[in-house]
């Protein structure tokens, strides 16, 4: 497909339901990469300061006692569960990794393109900790800071994550595909 050319699909068949028009031809993969490649390193650069700065000290009280910075190492996943499969977490951040750049061939969606960076940034954030850092190779433990109170610590790698994914689903409720179609259930 040229880029320059636009696709038509009618979907549906009722008279009064207007024909639907998608997909602008260009593909949205430096989208993509430029917000994934911002989630990273805002993700890292954070985390660099919280080893260097809060790591092994008291948290750092922000708006009282409902949000604080905390250095915390999480060996687990979301809200502690799964402590000592850090092996698995591992593996299912690199499987989210090639997913997402399997999908990105047919990644025409601005929106997808920035629900997807985001999803690709924090799960890097959070293989880079896995795979460098303590206690060992594969192995390592997150470094989550966020804490408010009467909730899970966490990062911005996580908050990329969550934010990509409630994207996804309001993408998807609305009918958008990352291919640029629209789509009418």
């Amino acid at each position: 497909m040229a880029n320059a050319e636009s696709v038509e699909s009618t979907i549906g068949t009722q008279e009064d339901e207007p024909p639907v028009i998608t997909r602008n031809g260009t593909r949205r993969i430096p989208v993509l990469v430029g917000v994934a490649a911002l989630a990273y390193v805002l993700d890292l650069l954070s985390k660099i300061w919280v080893v260097t700065s809060l790591e092994g000290r008291a948290p750092i009280d922000v708006i009282g006692s409902y949000l604080r910075l905390e250095a915390i190492r999480n060996g687990g996943a979301a809200f502690g569960f799964g402590q000592g499969m850090t092996i698995v977490f591992t593996i299912i951040a690199a499987s989210v990794i090639v997913v997402i750049a399997r999908l990105a061939r047919k990644l025409y969606s601005l929106p997808w393109a920035i629900a997807l960076g985001l999803l690709l940034g924090g799960a890097f954030g959070n293989l880079t900790d896995r795979v460098f850092r303590a206690p060992g190779f594969l192995q390592g433990h997150v470094v989550d800071f966020i804490a408010p109170s009467h909730f899970a610590v966490f990062n911005l790698a996580d908050s990329a994550i969550v934010c990509g994914g409630i994207l996804i689903v309001l993408l998807s409720f609305r009918g958008l595909d990352p291919d640029g179609t629209m789509h009418k259930d």
